[in-house]
């Protein structure tokens, strides 16, 4: 069996079987920690807070930590601290000259902007600390237990303990990065989705078995539609538009370069889930800004809450179109493409070279990038539409949005890591027939 086959020339590589040991280990650690509830805490009293991060942002919040956040451990802050201030280091790179600089200055500018994103994340953590201190007061009192928040020693220390557990966090996602298999962060994320998904497919299969009239059958058709979810989302991740190149053909004494003809792949989503994390932030503002109101008069409010509206969904998916057309104008940049081919003696077939192939690389991306930020919508709203055909919330959130893309990227990075290794010790990679795993970058695994 093939499966079985490649699971052998896994183990029989040193350097991998490390890797993939150290990068189990890791995980184990970082999941014992999300049960370490923070000290003065009364675990039995979180139920209030366990309902909060039911639905909504809350509960997106909770899947990226894995279920440490509603169960105030540690990590209750999880990775997402550390995610926006790269974030924020990204968007200056494109707009402050002085970022720009040390993005150009090679590992030595990575290395700093790397230590600014830390001090940043710091800075995050020390506003965020006391902010999920306060919820989980309120929170508790709901549960007849209280809370003393305030300028005193248990805020304090807790914070402390909030920030330094997110620091080691993010700390265990760089040691797997050097030390084992795949983006560290990144993992770490799709560890916490992942962790849900067992307790959700049990949660599922519970209800539907109580349900008269083949609820097994709707079970199985659940799953079916899931894995189509699933593959339609790595055709997105993986699609990408051949460009061709045309090398001019040079001689250097007796030696002949160039004169070949090659591709540029341009990826459908550029962006990946960048948007969707966008347009999920802009979305929570209306209702942090008008309060939850229960009268006629917040309507507007009441619209912009239910996750499963017509209004909230539309806004959603339009803004998800508009913030990939954007963050795609920020990482694309035609006229850097076409200075390059321009220095390497390149050119597209039928343009002309400078001003004229940054104009045609320009319209190709808008064309193939409209189709991309469209597919990207539908799937950020299908967990919408699973939950109105009367799938749980739990299990819903699996159909579609942040969550599905993230597991399809992060999974398809990792074997495509884990291929390489094998294809260098001249072992078969996952496939037969020469076919190879494409990650988010859309180039092969060699």
């Amino acid at each position: 069996m093939k499966f079985v086959e490649t699971i052998k020339n896994i183990w029989k590589i040193e350097d991998l079987r490390k890797r993939l040991l150290t990068t189990m280990l890791f995980v184990l650690i970082y999941r014992f920690g999300s049960f370490v509830v923070l000290p003065g805490i009364d675990p039995t009293a979180l139920s209030a807070l366990h309902n909060q991060t039911a639905g909504g942002l809350m509960a997106l919040l909770d899947m990226f930590s894995g279920g440490a956040f509603s169960n105030a451990s540690v990590f209750a802050l999880g990775i997402m601290p550390y995610i926006s201030a790269s974030i924020v280091i990204q968007l200056l790179t494109i707009a402050v000259p002085y970022f720009q600089k040390m993005q150009k200055e090679g590992e030595s500018g990575r290395q700093k902007m790397n230590q600014i994103t830390r001090y940043l994340t710091v800075a995050i953590l020390l506003f965020q600390g006391p902010s999920y201190l306060v919820n989980l007061s309120v929170q508790m009192a709901q549960a007849g237990q209280s809370l003393a928040i305030g300028f005193n020693w248990f805020t304090i220390s807790s914070t402390i303990i909030l920030c330094a557990g997110s620091m080691f966090v993010m700390w265990l996602g760089e040691r797997i990065t050097d030390r084992g298999v795949g983006n560290g962060i990144s993992f770490i994320i799709l560890i916490g989705i992942i962790a849900r998904l067992p307790g959700a497919i049990v949660q599922e299969f519970s209800s539907r078995l109580n349900d008269a009239g083949g609820g097994l059958i709707v079970f199985i058709l659940e799953i079916v539609i899931l894995l189509a979810v699933f593959m339609f989302a790595i055709m997105l991740v993986q699609g990408t538009r051949k460009l061709p190149v045309q090398y001019a053909k040079r001689v250097i004494g007796n030696k002949q370069y160039g004169g070949v003809r090659q591709y540029i792949p341009l990826k459908v989503n550029a962006a990946n889930v960048m948007p969707i994390i966008f347009a999920q932030a802009i979305m929570f503002i209306p209702i942090a800004l008008i309060g939850f109101r229960t009268d006629g008069s917040g309507a507007f409010a009441r619209a912009f809450m239910d996750n499963d509206g017509f209004w909230y969904n539309f806004v959603f998916a339009v803004l998800i179109i508009a913030f990939t057309y954007f963050y795609t104008a920020i990482i694309i940049n035609p006229v850097q493409m076409a200075e390059n081919l321009k220095l390497n003696n390149g050119f597209i077939p039928g343009v002309k070279p400078g001003k004229k192939t940054a104009e045609y690389i320009d319209t190709i991306m808008d064309r193939i990038t409209l189709p991309g930020s469209i597919l990207l919508a539908v799937i950020a709203v299908l967990p919408a539409f699973a939950r109105l055909a009367g799938v749980s919330m739990g299990f819903a959130q699996f159909y579609g949005g942040t969550s599905l893309l993230i597991m399809v990227g992060v999974i398809l990075d990792t074997l495509q890591q884990i291929e390489s290794h094998l294809l260098m010790r001249h072992y078969d990679g996952f496939f037969e027939g020469g076919m190879r795993i494409k990650g988010r970058s859309g180039a092969m695994a060699y």
